[in-house]
């Protein structure tokens, strides 16, 4: 069946069909803890595709699953044998804005991040907003009645909302409006044909069940569970956009929708209110909000430190006053100074609570990024800060307001009975409570354990007249407890609700009607394929608990921003995401669906793209490393097996260009003749299109014996170590003499190894991890002991910082280890000034991800540049990657994303600085030969010019 569907969707379709092993499997997951491989994967180019996908299914009687982002954390976007129609990839326009009707036309792939720039260019925006913004689409919001912080003042999806398009499982296509009248409800019955019936058979469901959708459908801002049947009420005026929002792509296909938009204020204040627990946080917000705060979200101290345990303390968190639960309380006004009246209000408000705090922030930089605290929640806590794992499935648990504290009360005792620990927080100003909680998923043996815990807990928010999710919906993590919440009459109206829409049962079955065990089909089978090369020291020595810190919220499918994930920037494909390739390493090593193990070509071929920049490291919220997993994972796979061509060309780099720094001239000739380079590169394998950058005349150990022959070191003067990096040393040794001059200007003493040292990078990248052992620990030997080290290939000192620890065990040589940026600020040295000069910096992502930047702005400031810094991320070059056959298109897409516009429109008296050597030799590739600067260059430059 499989193939003939394959088959048959490929020769009518003008989209994508990918019904192989690796698509099922990057698919087979969302955000939540469930797995279900689809039988193939859908990307339709038009709604023409949808249609014709619908009716093929239809034919061969497959289920379909709608699926936006794929973040949905009750399991909605996956389902058992279905096809998944990914409506991201083509079907995301904002088609029209009317600023004068306040709406917007949308197709259902629209990301809302797109929507909302649309819609700022006339001062609105939609109002709705949640965490995962930059890459959630409206199709997947309308699915799950998706609210966010700003609910409490706009409203949930189903709020701002005009119409639906709809497209059935039989082919009919309809289009459905809000609140109707008598009259207009009654020409709906007296339509013809499907839709006619279906509207009949609708109001006939609530005619004859007045009294059930009365009494047995609560009343609280935050009710996602079930299906919103008393929207068909009267007086509700048989509202469908309300009844269809959040039934889970259950009942219809959207094709397109109009929303409803909302003024966003021209001004933005943010009180943030810290109280002594979360039960007096929680206690406080019915006094708060007839104040109409934009937001009222709850973060308590537990989050914090969940945070801190993760990375680097954020600088944000200085602005929170005393407290251990914080409420961030937004005010808007028209300009400046009315959202800080609202502001102090609010701040006044809070005060007169015994042992409340308030503090109000007013720059809009510093607001940023306390929210982006906030936002970051959904990663933060899926690691307790023990580093134990939490998961979902209690995940978004809502009550009235008036009751939240009580409840929360109630909610800890639970989770203290069953011995269970979690970070709650979320949107206090409705109810609503995030959690994640260490259940014991990974121990088959211990879910009973699991089921007892989410039984009571639904008991516990019933009685406390709540709702088993208020935001993220059912799904097979809560679709089994509906019957706790609601009566049997009501759960029978859902059944057959849901075959009015689909009578066939092909879209999406199983996740509100007839749902599956809460606990089966969980994702958390397999084993780890031993021995292993890299430690894990994060994951008690397993790569499977490492790949399962995915947890799908998909920080590295947002194309607009940050370092992660390049590849996927540029090809947009799933599988070449972060979260794509830490889905197939997970399925690899469960066995049943990528097979092969180390030898999977599935996961080569999606690591393949991976340009090992780091950023995920350091910008994913749970911190997947797949740097390191790629390592690994070709470390294995080329086991006894010969390996590309590209590794022992570019992986052993640093050994080739030791051998040709013996006759430079002679290696520059053969470089210079087109047919030797062409064949070089044909047997490196190496890109026909990339320039072999010439050797210099000597290295720069050899220049340095002259240097210090002609400069003997100072007399007293602080003894510096430098780190002659392979490249610096064989292909580019300016930026190294530029720093021998630099620092000794400054007053320090620059020594040199005792011998040839290299970190070793080429070879973890290309995974050659025992070579590499071997190299570092050669170098090591060649060290001398205490001098501080100032390493300038930001590649190499951030290899010698992270991999030098993680493989050979070394600690004492990376804890010397500084940036040139880092040693200058630290030291106090006078640095020249470079007032009136102008500069954009492009950093290099490992610096972004292990090092920082933070000394490099703090001396941008001491010398008086202005600097913009590119948020570019990778260069596209990464080493070895845009060298390689078969890299090069990616390499470029990832550059010209924003780099290399922002070179080319940069001034010709603009410096453009790039510390690293892969990002200048990208620049001059593909800048038409502009040439980037080391930071210690620019800094040369100035001194010399201040002698004149």
């Amino acid at each position: 069946m499989a193939h003939a569907l394959a088959d048959a969707l490929s020769r009518a379709l003008r989209g994508e069909v990918r019904f192989g092993a690796a698509e099922r499997a990057v698919y087979a997951h969302d955000a939540s803890n469930y797995r279900h491989p689809p039988l193939g994967v859908v990307k339709p180019a038009d709604l023409d595709d949808v249609r014709t996908a619908v009716a093929l299914c239809r034919e061969h009687g497959v289920p379909l699953v709608p699926r936006g982002a794929g973040t949905s954390i009750g399991g909605q976007a996956v389902s058992p044998g279905a096809v998944v129609l990914d409506f991201r990839r083509h079907l995301g326009r904002v088609l029209a804005v009317d600023p004068e009707a306040r709406t917007a036309r949308v197709e259902p792939g629209t990301v809302l991040d797109d929507l909302q720039r649309a819609a700022s260019r006339y001062g609105l925006r939609f109002g709705p907003d949640p965490s995962t913004h930059s890459r959630c689409t409206l199709g997947g919001m309308i699915g799950n009645n998706a609210c966010g912080p700003h609910s409490v003042v706009w409203g949930r999806t189903s709020d701002n909302l005009r119409s639906l398009d709809l497209l059935l499982a039989d082919g009919t296509e309809l289009t459905v409006t809000g609140p109707l009248s008598a009259a207009e409800r009654a020409a709906l019955r007296e339509r013809p044909g499907r839709e006619g019936a279906l509207h009949r058979a609708l109001q006939d469901l609530a005619a004859e069940n007045l009294e059930v959708l009365r009494r047995g459908m609560p009343d609280l801002p935050r009710r996602t569970s079930g299906y919103p049947l008393d929207a068909l009420l009267p007086e509700r005026g048989y509202d469908l956009v309300r009844a269809l929002t959040g039934t889970e792509g259950s009942c219809a296909l959207l094709l397109g929708a109009t929303v409803e938009l909302v003024a966003a204020p021209a001004a933005r204040a943010l009180v943030v209110a810290g109280y002594p627990d979360e039960t007096a946080a929680a206690d406080a917000v019915p006094a708060l909000l007839p104040l109409r705060p934009l937001t009222v979200e709850g973060m308590a101290a537990d989050l914090i430190a969940a945070l801190l345990a993760a990375g680097p303390r954020p600088p944000a968190l200085d602005r929170l006053p005393a407290g251990a639960c914080w409420l961030f309380l937004e005010a808007g006004g028209a300009d400046p100074a009315e959202a800080l009246d609202a502001a102090r209000a609010l701040a006044d408000a809070v005060r007169r609570e015994r042992g409340a705090t308030a503090a109000v922030v007013t720059d809009a930089a510093e607001q940023r990024q306390l929210w982006a605290v906030r936002e970051s929640g959904a990663g933060i806590v899926t690691r307790l800060p023990d580093g134990s794992e939490a998961w979902p499935g209690w995940e978004d648990s809502a009550v009235p307001v008036e009751r939240l504290g009580g409840y929360l009360r109630d909610l800890r005792a639970l989770l203290a009975r069953h011995g269970l620990r979690g970070v709650p927080y979320g949107h206090f100003g409705e109810g609503c409570v995030h959690l994640r909680l260490d259940y014991p998923l990974t121990d088959p043996r211990r879910l009973g354990a699991f089921r007892a815990f989410m039984e009571e807990a639904a008991d516990l928010v019933v009685a406390h007249g709540g709702s088993l999710s208020g935001e993220h919906g059912d799904g097979q993590a809560r679709a089994e407890l509906l019957p706790r919440m609601y009566p049997p009459e009501v759960i029978d109206l859902f059944g057959r609700f849901k075959r009015i829409w689909d009578p066939g049962n092909l879209l999406n079955p199983g996740a509100l009607v007839d749902p599956r065990p809460l606990d089966a089909d969980l994702r958390f089978a397999g084993r780890d394929l031993l021995p292993l090369a890299l430690p894990y020291e994060r994951d008690g020595g397993s790569l499977l608990t490492a790949v399962h810190r995915c947890v799908g919220v998909a920080t590295c499918v947002d194309p607009t921003t940050g370092v992660m994930c390049p590849s996927y920037m540029a090809t947009r494909e799933e599988r070449h995401s972060t979260r794509g390739r830490a889905r197939l390493l997970a399925e690899m090593m469960r066995g049943d669906l990528v097979t092969g193990g180390w030898r999977s070509e599935e996961v080569r071929e999606a690591l393949d793209l991976c340009l090992g920049c780091k950023g995920c490291s350091s910008d994913c919220p749970v911190h997947v490393d797949m740097a390191a997993y790629r390592s690994e994972f070709l470390h294995q796979h080329y086991r006894r097996r010969v390996r590309p061509a590209a590794h022992l060309s570019l992986g052993w780099l640093p050994l080739w260009l030791r051998a040709a720094a013996l006759a430079p001239g002679v290696a520059n000739r053969l470089l210079a003749t087109p047919s030797t380079a062409a064949l070089l590169k044909r047997i490196g394998g190496i890109d026909p299109r990339r320039d072999l950058p010439p050797l210099p005349e000597r290295t720069f150990t050899s220049w340095f014996r002259r240097y210090r022959a002609q400069h003997p070191e100072p007399a007293g003067a602080r003894p510096v170590l430098l780190w002659p990096d392979s490249m610096a040393e064989l292909l580019d040794p300016e930026p190294a003499m530029a720093a021998v001059e630099v620092l000794e200007r400054l007053g320090f003493a620059v020594r040199l190894p005792g011998g040839p040292v290299c970190c070793g990078l080429t070879l973890v990248s290309t995974g050659q991890l025992s070579l590499a052992r071997r190299v570092m620990r050669r170098s090591l030997r060649a060290l001398p002991p205490g001098l501080p080290v100032v390493g300038l290939e930001p590649s190499c000192t951030a290899a010698l910082r992270e991999e030098w620890p993680r493989l050979i065990g070394e600690r004492e040589f990376p804890d010397r280890v500084r940036t040139l940026a880092e040693f200058l600020d630290e030291s106090g040295a006078e640095l020249p000034r470079l007032d009136g000069r102008s500069a954009i910096t492009q950093v290099h992502c490992h610096q972004h991800a292990v090092l920082g930047t933070g000394a490099d702005r703090r001396i941008d400031a001491r010398t008086g540049l202005d600097n913009r810094v590119l948020d570019s991320g990778c260069c596209g070059l990464a080493g070895d990657f845009g060298f390689t056959r078969g890299h090069y298109e990616v390499s470029v897409a990832v550059a010209e994303r924003v780099l290399m516009p922002a070179v080319r429109a940069a001034g010709e008296d603009t410096v453009v600085l790039a510390d690293g050597l892969s990002c200048r030799t990208q620049i001059a590739q593909l800048a038409d030969g502009r040439r980037a600067v080391h930071l210690a260059q620019l800094l040369r430059d100035a001194l010399r010019e201040a002698d004149h």
